[in-house]
């Protein structure tokens, strides 16, 4: 026997209930709206006081002993792309409300797994950053953080013919884990 439907989906639409149910929708839509704007919550993620406008993001210095020479373009450029897709901040050259710089300051190739024959088959690719993130109106959200992350590649592939791939991996988890500590305070 099919399920009975409930008495609910039975009982006729009337005017009445047509206009409770709009005015459930507007009023949680209004909600919505009232929370956003206050600069309590961003549906975005980002806890961005209102009063701050414009962002000046520095490209990363390198400083690492191996040098990779795309990856502080690549990284000063994803953080760009992130904070214009996640925020409405206006991106400035320079004396943003919110200001970004770092250096890379590690990229490492290590063996992760060793063999019974004492051979790497799992080699580790890891880069870390130190970033400095000034808050020109707010100096108590100020910080000096250093991330590192990394990807593994087999020991049977030489890191020239992975680096980009693996590089590309690394950059979009730095790229999260600094707008995270930066604008979304997780």
């Amino acid at each position: 026997m099919p399920p009975r439907p409930s008495a609910f989906l039975k009982e006729p639409c009337t005017e009445d209930s047509r206009m409770n149910r709009l005015r459930l929708i507007s009023f949680i839509a209004a909600c919505a709206a009232c929370i956003s704007s206050c600069g309590i919550y961003s549906f975005s993620g980002t806890s961005i006081q209102p009063d701050v406008e414009t962002v000046t993001i520095n490209q990363f210095e390198y400083t690492a002993q191996k040098v990779n020479p795309s990856l502080s373009n690549d990284l000063s450029e994803a953080l760009r792309t992130q904070f214009r897709r996640m925020t409405k901040l206006e991106q400035v050259d320079m004396d943003g409300d919110l200001e970004i710089s770092g250096e890379i300051i590690g990229y490492d190739v290590s063996a992760t797994a060793v063999t019974a024959n004492e051979v790497a088959s799992q080699n580790r690719l890891t880069v870390s950053v130190k970033i400095t993130f000034e808050n020109r109106k707010h100096p108590e959200d100020n910080l000096e953080q250093s991330f590192s992350q990394y990807s593994d590649f087999p020991s049977t592939q030489s890191l020239d013919s992975v680096e980009s791939t693996l590089c590309a991996e690394i950059v979009e988890r730095l790229v999260e884990d600094i707008f995270n500590a930066t604008v979304a305070q997780w």
